[in-house]
């Protein structure tokens, strides 16, 4: 497959701008956060948000969808919530005899799955299959999702009471997991003055096709990885799995999302190749939710973001000039 032009990478680079800019109009101050999520959309990947409550995770979510023109759902997962609630039943119609097929809220393009860690471990798992296979098997029947597809969903990192913490399996899914952040005190000044009368999400309106999403997709796909690069992502997942803190360290699916994301995140940023440096930022994005560390390093206050941060200081990164 031939190597992205830099024409397609402006075209891509166009394409997040425009998304941004209209986003920034609902959520102020976390363009970081809304590439990132634009990242994840590339690589047709879903986001775990873990944050605390009100700094605007919904309206992300939601200001994303009607940019973008994608159908939009909530899922508030709470104890009670069955598998059937999330991705729908079958319900007999007496009128023709027959068993109907009722779609549940995750039939949509973009899904905020709410306090995702609220919900028990059988409808948690109901999210399995819709977010690696893109698809809902109901009473042997399968259903195809639509194109594109994402999963965002949140955690409070601080309130663990009544909640179900996201397996392994379940957290592997997620190609990256991100968090927002309290606004500083001038984007908080600029929240209340745009608030005052009504919320911004009411009256933006969507600004690209969202089907050139998918084309965008593909672009990205072709943006290049040097050699040397593609050794460094694999050093660096590698020596997860060896580092003496670690218990299970990231799996190939680790790798894979991290090649990914560099390559859409470079294309974000206006090149047609990705540089360390690409790898190194989002190392802790798309590696740190994958790691588990041994009790006794817990114990001794080590944490994922200090184990990542040892690993990108000791591997080598052996770079190749790109010819």
């Amino acid at each position: 497959m031939d190597k992205i032009t830099l024409a397609e990478v402006k075209e891509v680079q166009s394409f997040c701008s425009t998304v941004k800019e209209n986003v920034e109009k609902v959520i102020i101050g976390k363009g970081e956060v809304i590439d990132q999520i634009l990242v994840a959309l590339l690589c047709s990947g879903h986001v775990l948000a873990e944050d605390v409550p009100g700094v605007g995770k919904t309206m992300m979510a939601r200001a994303l969808s009607v940019s973008l023109g994608l159908k939009f759902n909530r899922i508030q997962f709470t104890p009670d919530l069955l598998p059937s609630d999330v991705t729908g039943v079958s319900i007999y119609n007496q009128k023709i005899n027959e068993f109907e097929f009722k779609e549940g809220p995750i039939f949509a393009q973009i899904v905020l799955a709410d306090e995702i860690n609220r919900a028990t471990p059988r409808t948690q798992s109901a999210l399995l299959e819709c977010m690696e296979e893109r698809q809902v098997t109901v009473d042997g029947k399968t259903r195809k999702l639509s194109r594109p597809f994402l999963v965002m969903a949140t955690q409070n990192p601080v309130e663990y009471e009544g909640t179900f913490p996201l397996p392994e399996a379940q957290l592997d899914r997620f190609l990256m997991r991100i968090s927002l952040g309290y606004p500083t005190e001038e984007e908080e000044n600029e929240i209340l003055v745009r608030l005052q009368y009504s919320h911004p999400v009411e009256s933006i309106e969507n600004v690209v096709d969202g089907n050139q999403l998918l084309a965008m997709q593909d672009l990205v796909k072709r943006v290049f990885v040097e050699e040397s690069v593609r050794e460094y992502i694999v050093r660096l997942v590698q020596a997860t799995r060896t580092h003496q803190d670690v218990a299970l360290g990231a799996s190939p699916r680790g790798s894979l999302a991290l090649y990914k994301t560099a390559q859409a995140f470079a294309a974000v940023k206006g090149r047609e190749y990705v540089i360390p440096d690409d790898v190194k930022y989002l190392a802790p994005l798309t590696l740190k939710h994958r790691l588990i560390l041994k009790p006794e390093s817990s114990l001794r206050g080590r944490t994922e973001d200090r184990v990542l941060q040892d690993l990108l200081e000791s591997v080598p990164v052996e770079l190749e000039e790109i010819g």
